[in-house]
């Protein structure tokens, strides 16, 4: 066992004043459930739970900062400059102004009002963190914030953004919806938040790591050599390529380092020519052992030449005035900054992507052999935490947050572990209809053998990066959630199951998860799949089943993941990665499908197996004997038997027909066995 997890505790003075007021109100207790996690503006005093953000006086600081430039408008987007998902906390300026926390969004302050833009995962925690200085605007459209900017600044007026938080098409889109209204963008590269953030956290002091050569297949010369005949490969010949994602440089040269939480990135951009490799960082985190492993003391064209990270507009820009070159950017994570210095346009080549992203997207045979591995080991601690559960929730003792830290625990104890890959979604009843919803002190629920719960967590190991989603129900289901849970499953194991071209885009496929579901009117808000690194970002781009994702190919690993959510009630997701794999078919050739690489049984009592087609049974049956024969030796090898047994029992395998997948034909025999027994047969 992995050893209990601390009992979260809920502050009552929040509720305390919900019940004042629903007193005052005559509010039933709907009501009073909702005006204890959401603030409610409509109310005089407007009613905010422990949770809001008062953010008044940063907005006084701000719209002061924003006087003397003559800007009617701020743009706050929610990334840094290297336009990545996941950020240090010294970029979470949006949080900052906003209270919000969530991963996406964009904020807009003017001199009277601020609002913020995001998507519907994070609508219900907008509410339960913002104060009432803001807006909450349901979109995460360009056009929605523009149109709103059109409305609220005066003819004539600029509206300022940073360019290094603006990637290119988005500062496009801006020009685009703004172009006609006699409204424009003002590029103010001093960041107006980080002059009004006094207390911003500082860059961490960690030094850089390599990796050991026992998960590495190609070395960084090798990696270099390979990119650079790409460039020359490529018909528009260009001479630079500029790399501006942190998981590029991090991957280009076997680098880890440890400035955005859960990623094991460091801030870095790359310069690389044919003949000259720029790395651009804080240097005085590399050491004399990472020099010479980068052979940072020599000129030649496998000789890194090491910059300081705030050099990189100024070196940009003397490369480009050089004739004759002409630089390679991927448009997906360059920002405005650095685009508008590679002018004229004759001297810039764009991609969607760089060279190197779609690289590393294809694993190598060593990356798909540890990555596999390292979802094994995960396998454990993901058991380890559904068998605990299932003995502590009927007891009353356990809370999303103390089954959050206990995944964590276990997945410590594992080799190679590195930390959890993203922050733990564990969610109980409504607040697993919000997709994603993570535990605090303050929101954090008692399990219950009433409701559904879903845990959605991974583990960065040295070995790969894993995420994996379980919905599991220590009660008696509802007819509803078990219909629902069962289409999720179906959808999982129509893409799983899937045979298709090499070359196929996720895009042409998605709707395989969704089908099942649309044949009763049911949906869900969010992607159905995202790429997975080896140590690296839990949401590694561009591999997905998005219109901008590249199309399969042999190598990639991705998640399947559908859901669905029932607001104020439940929500199911069932998650698994996937690594593409060649599959010989009857007639046709060079054709793929999905290899599960996630090892975790479902749960037995939300299955109705009289929904499933007998392709789908045989598809589920021979998924659990994958895992007995790929996790059962490591419990073994871990002395964890009582696991074992656990999975023993949650992996039987299921009847071909019947309408429920508590009888399964293992059952059945031992149910034979008993009769003949009492019927001296035997």
């Amino acid at each position: 066992m992995c050893g209990s997890a601390r009992d979260g505790r809920m502050p009552s003075y929040g509720w305390l004043l919900a019940l004042s007021l629903a007193a005052l109100t005559g509010n039933n207790a709907g009501a009073i459930a909702y005006e204890r996690t959401e603030r409610n503006c409509s109310l005089v005093p407007p009613y905010l739970p422990s949770t809001a953000v008062n953010t008044t006086l940063q907005l006084q600081e701000l719209r002061e900062r924003m006087r003397p430039l003559n800007i009617s408008a701020y743009i706050i987007p929610g990334t840094d400059a290297h336009l990545s998902e996941y950020i240090a906390p010294r970029d979470a300026r949006l949080a900052f102004m906003t209270g919000f926390t969530g991963s996406a969004g964009t904020a807009v302050v003017t001199q009277t009002k601020a609002a913020l833009w995001t998507d519907s995962r994070y609508w219900v925690q907008a509410k339960r963190q913002m104060d009432c200085n803001w807006e909450l605007e349901k979109d995460v459209s360009v056009s929605s914030v523009a149109e709103w900017l059109i409305t609220e600044v005066p003819p004539g007026g600029q509206i300022g953004f940073d360019p290094f938080l603006f990637s290119l098409k988005t500062q496009e889109d801006y020009d685009v919806n703004l172009e006609s209204s006699n409204r424009s963008l003002k590029s103010i590269p001093a960041n107006l938040v980080d002059q009004v953030w006094k207390d911003r956290p500082p860059i961490p002091p960690d030094t850089l790591t390599r990796l050991p050569d026992r998960v590495i297949q190609r070395s960084w010369q090798m990696k270099v050599e390979h990119i650079r005949n790409e460039m020359r490969d490529n018909p528009y010949q260009p001479t630079a390529l500029l790399l501006s994602a942190l998981d590029e440089t991090a991957w280009l040269f076997n680098l880890r380092g440890n400035d955005i939480p859960y990623n094991p990135f460091f801030y870095s951009y790359t310069l690389l020519t044919m003949d000259k490799i720029w790395l651009f960082l804080h240097t005085d985190r590399v050491s004399e052992e990472l020099k010479v492993y980068l052979n940072a003391s020599c000129e030649g064209p496998l000789c890194v030449q090491l910059k300081g990270y705030d050099t990189v507009l100024d070196n940009l820009k003397t490369y480009v005035a050089q004739p004759g070159v002409k630089v390679w950017i991927g448009t997906e994570y360059t920002n405005y900054a650095l685009y508008e210095l590679i002018t004229p346009q004759d001297k810039l080549m764009t991609s969607s992507y760089s060279p190197v992203l779609t690289t590393k997207a294809v694993k190598d045979e060593t990356e798909q052999r540890i990555l596999r591995d390292a979802h094994v080991r995960d396998a454990v601690a993901v058991i380890q935490l559904l068998m605990w559960l299932e003995k502590a929730v009927p007891e009353g003792k356990e809370t999303e947050l103390t089954a959050s830290e206990y995944v964590n625990k276990c997945r410590s104890k594992q080799k190679d572990s590195r930390g959890p890959s993203f922050e733990t979604i564990s969610a109980s009843g409504p607040n697993a209809a919000l997709a994603h919803y993570s535990p605090t002190n303050e929101t954090s629920r008692r399990l219950t053998v009433e409701e559904m719960y879903l845990i959605d967590s991974g583990g960065q190991y040295l070995d790969g990066t894993t995420d994996i989603t379980r919905t599991v129900h220590w009660g008696t289901p509802t007819a509803m959630q078990k219909e629902a849970f069962t289409r999720v499953l179906m959808g999982n194991i129509e893409i799983s199951r899937t045979i298709f071209p090499s070359g196929t885009r996720g895009v042409n496929m998605e709707m395989l998860g969704r089908r099942a579901l649309w044949e009763v009117g049911l949906n869900y808000g969010h992607g159905t799949g995202h790429g997975v690194g080896n140590y690296f970002g839990v949401h590694e781009w561009p591999v997905g089943f998005q219109g901008n994702n590249i199309p399969f190919r042999a190598g990639m690993f991705t998640s399947i993941e559908p859901g669905y959510y029932k607001e104020n009630d439940f929500g199911i997701r069932i998650e698994d990665i996937a690594v593409i794999v060649p599959i010989q078919t009857k007639y046709g050739h060079n054709f793929l499908t999905f290899d599960t690489v996630s090892l975790v049984p479902y749960d037995r009592k939300l299955i109705d197996t009289s929904l499933l087609s007998s392709e789908q049974l045989q598809w589920l049956n021979k998924y659990y004997e994958t895992i007995r024969k790929l996790v059962g030796p490591e419990l073994d090898k871990q002395g964890l038997h009582e696991e074992k047994d656990w999975m023993l029992r949650n992996t039987d395998p299921f009847m071909t027909s019947g309408s429920s997948a508590s009888v399964c034909s293992s059952s059945l025999t031992l149910i034979a066995l008993a009769v003949a027994l009492l019927h001296n047969v035997i």
